[in-house]
Formats: C-alpha cells, sequence, structure tokens
C-alpha cells in the first residue's frame, strides 16, 4: 500500500526559504510532509525537474459580481484555477446586492457554492444609514473580512463611508480581531481633481492620472491608520499605488500599530507613460496607474519586507465599458486572476527578489489576514493541500487564446511570461492540468475564520 495518495518533487518554495531538490506529500486533501530527496512511494507521483511547487495562492480581492450577468463565480474561480488561485476572497459592492448583513452574506454563499470551482471567503460591508449595527452579525456569518470606502463611486453600491461613521465601524470590528480593508482616496479631494480635469478638457489616457493625483491617495491612508491606531482595529490599505504609501504604513508598524498594505499586481507590471498611454480605457483603475518610477519604488518595498499582500483587485468589465475615447467614462478595474503568480514571478526574477516572495505574499499573509490559516496558505502538515506548480515555459500570454476568461481582453496581453502555471491543487484533487480546468461548479467551498479558537493577529 502506498504511504500517501499524491507526491510532487521539484523546488518547493517556502515563505521562508526554498527547498531544491524537494517534495510535497499529499494524503486524504491535506498535506502530510514536506521534505527533501527521494520520493515517498505514493498512488501518484510527478517529478517536476525545475519545476517550482508552491503553496495554492489567495486573492485577497476579487470582484466576481460587478457586473450583472457578466463573471459571477463560475468564471471568476476558473480563471483563478487557471492562474494556481485555490481561494478566492471576493469583494462585498455586488451590483444589485451590497453584502451588509448576515442575511446578504448567507445569499451570497448560497448563489456562489454551486458555481464555484476553487474555494471562496468573503469580505462584508455596511449600509451607511444602517451604522454599524450589522457587523457582529456578519462575523456570525462568517466574513473573513471588513471593506469600506472614503471614496463613493457609487451611493448605493459602492458608498463613501465618513470618516466618523468609519470610526464607529471600526471600533465595532477591533473586538473581533478581524481586519477593516479601505479603499483609500479622499473623496473631497477626488471630486475636485475631476472637475478641474474636465475643465482643462483633457480627456486621453493622462485625464485619469490628472483627476486622482497623488495626494488624494496619502491623505485618505493616513486618515485609515489614524482610526485603526484610534480604535485599535487592524487597519489595512486595500491597494496602493504609491511607494509613500509604503513608507507610511511601514512607520505606522514601526510605532507599533497593526497596519498592513496591500500591492495590486498592476501596479507592479504598468505604467502611464506607456501602458496606459497604448491602452486608455484598458488600464484604467483606481487608484490610478502610475509612472515606471513608483513601479520600481513598489518593487523595491517589496524586496524590503514593507508590502503585506500581493492581489488582483480583479474584475472583468465587457469591452465596451472599457473602450470609450474619454478615459473618465470607463469603468475602473481589470481582471488579472490567470496571470497574477506569473507576472510576479517574471518581476521577481528580473530583479533578484527571491522567490519565496510569492508564497508569503499570495498564501501565507493572506491566509493569516483573513484568519483562515488554520486550513490555507501554507505547505505545512494538517493544512490543505493546495498547491500550484509552474514549469519554465515561455509563452506570450494572451486572455482570449486560454479560453479561461469571459472577456477576450487583458492589460497583459502580450506579455512574455518565462514560467507557466501547468497545475493547480485544490485539496489534493487536479483542478487545472496546465491546459484545462477540469474542476466542475461546485467543487470550490466556502472557507471562513474558525470560531472557536483564538485569534492570532499580524502577518509575516
Amino acid at each position: 500500500m502506498s504511504d500517501y495518495d499524491l507526491v510532487l518533487k521539484g523546488c518547493v518554495v517556502l515563505p521562508d526559504r526554498v527547498l531544491q531538490d524537494g517534495y510535497v506529500a499529499v494524503r486524504d486533501g491535506l498535506i502530510a510532509d514536506v521534505g527533501r530527496g527521494a520520493m515517498p512511494d505514493a498512488r501518484e507521483q510527478h517529478d517536476l525537474g525545475r519545476g517550482l511547487i508552491l503553496p495554492g495562492l489567495i486573492d485577497a480581492q476579487v470582484h466576481s459580481l460587478s457586473q450583472k450577468d457578466q463573471e459571477d463565480f463560475i468564471w471568476s474561480t476558473r480563471s483563478a484555477a487557471a492562474g494556481g488561485v485555490t481561494t478566492v476572497v471576493d469583494m462585498p459592492y455586488d451590483e444589485g446586492n451590497l453584502v451588509c448583513s448576515a442575511a446578504a452574506v448567507q445569499k451570497k454563499i448560497d448563489h456562489a457554492s454551486p458555481q464555484a470551482r476553487v474555494d471562496f471567503a468573503l469580505y462584508g460591508t455596511i449600509a451607511p444609514e444602517e451604522g454599524a449595527a450589522r457587523i457582529p452579525e456578519m462575523v456570525e456569518a462568517g466574513v473573513s473580512a471588513f471593506k469600506f470606502s472614503t471614496f463613493g463611486t457609487d451611493p448605493k453600491r459602492f458608498p463613501r463611508i465618513p470618516a466618523a461613521l468609519l470610526q464607529e465601524c471600526f471600533a465595532a470590528i477591533a473586538p473581533t480581531g478581524l481586519s477593516a480593508g479601505v479603499h483609500n482616496e479622499d473623496d473631497e479631494f477626488v471630486r475636485a481633481a475631476i472637475a478641474k480635469t474636465k475643465a482643462s478638457g483633457i480627456s486621453d489616457y493622462r485625464a485619469h492620472g490628472l483627476s486622482r493625483p497623488p495626494l488624494t491617495e496619502l491623505l485618505a491612508i493616513n486618515e485609515i491608520y489614524e482610526i485603526g491606531a484610534a480604535t485599535g482595529c487592524p487597519a489595512h490599505v486595500v491597494h496602493c499605488s504609491l511607494g509613500r504609501g509604503y513608507d507610511i504604513a511601514a512607520a505606522y508598524r514601526a510605532q507599533g500599530y497593526e497596519t498592513s498594505i496591500e500591492c495590486c499586481i498592476h501596479y507592479l507590471v504598468l505604467d502611464e507613460e506607456n501602458d496606459v498611454r497604448r491602452l486608455g480605457g484598458k488600464a484604467k483603475i483606481n487608484p490610478p496607474i502610475r509612472p515606471r518610477t513608483e513601479v520600481e519604488k513598489i518593487w523595491r518595498h517589496v524586496a524590503a519586507g514593507n508590502v503585506t499582500l500581493v492581489s488582483t483587485d480583479h474584475v472583468s468589465w465587457s469591452e465596451d465599458r472599457k473602450t470609450n475615447p474619454d478615459m473618465l467614462a470607463n469603468a475602473s478595474g481589470v481582471p488579472g486572476l490567470e496571470a497574477m503568480l506569473p507576472l510576479f514571478i517574471k518581476g521577481a526574477l528580473e530583479r533578484g527578489i527571491p522567490l519565496n516572495m510569492a508564497a508569503r505574499l499570495m498564501a501565507l499573509n493572506p491566509a493569516r489576514h483573513f484568519r483562515i490559516d488554520h486550513l490555507k496558505g501554507a505547505l505545512e502538515i494538517g493544512k490543505h493541500a493546495d498547491i500550484v506548480v509552474m514549469t519554465p515555459e515561455e509563452y506570450t500570454y494572451d486572455a482570449a487564446e486560454s479560453g479561461n476568461n469571459v472577456v477576450g481582453w487583458s492589460p497583459y496581453n502580450g506579455i512574455t511570461l518565462p514560467w507557466r502555471v501547468a497545475g493547480t491543487y485544490l485539496r489534493g484533487e487536479l483542478v487545472f492540468d496546465g491546459k484545462n480546468v477540469i474542476a466542475q461548479p461546485g467543487h470550490g467551498q466556502f472557507v471562513r475564520p474558525p470560531k472557536s479558537i483564538s485569534v492570532i493577529r499580524g502577518a509575516a
């Protein structure tokens, strides 16, 4: 009888080190052993040679339902599986359904469960008119974090939460140990900058950056962290496009406050002077894509350990909502689930950044941040056997060609990538074989923080 169900041998990438000539063994859907040397006996064995073996990724920021009747979990989790993402954390701003009560959380669980091909966790939020009253019931319902915004994208679907109400919410969340994540743009400043940009007559690719200058982001970041400091709530900035923002986060941490900060993959890849100029509305994202100098500053923060999480902020807008010649008339956001890991590996290798940062920023730290690290986030004995395998195979990314995206466009189309996702395992079962997503809808499960164990705050 074989010792294990599955053994994968190759270069095992852990959060703190890389095991050359390593292996990962799986039994009953859980990690059973991690070691070096000869492969143990198993019912199924794969020697990957130079291949990379990483923990399955946790994408901290996914919008599966932002456009009604468009993507949904059946497609977002298909893209996830193809990109080595084994858990998506979905945002609470769904078109037609703000996730702001226990009933809304359960409705979304019931909606997603028959569709999901990989596991999923959920954010909760509030309706401004209700204040913080429903936060405890959403914690009980199983949300992994809360999301708010200092900017009002839409008064119903994506409302602004003013500072006094934000403080009330942070104070309600603090005793739970969960994190309060906030979209970081100063509402008043952005609206003034938009008006000024429109009055100038500039409507091409430059308009978006002009309408959201750096100070709009930095002022909001300070507000978020100060409210966290005042309430004792873990304060999280959900995306930062500026090197200065990571400096601010590090300064608060150095003062002893529990502050975290997230970088979306587009801020590590795209720049304003080349990519936004070329792509126009297909590169419109809030906060905006910044100049190449900021891209390189953020990579230096990755290397220095000042970035907590890397995510996609994935949203698959239909092409008609991303191709208006008037830059400001386009929807904001881009798809990225399928491409995040290969893009990060490419950027890290080009800058001499150790590959273990991928395991830390896209698996271990998100698992800890969302309080699901009792199940997810690491190749550790007893945890879910969520594994992604990469092979050294150069290819040019094309979202339409892969067939795993509900939209056939991507801002990353045409980028040559040196490593390909060759397999994704969820709880020990193959869900992507390198070419096809083989997991059926309903294979994914809802995951949540535990009810019965003490919460351990912080991320590595």
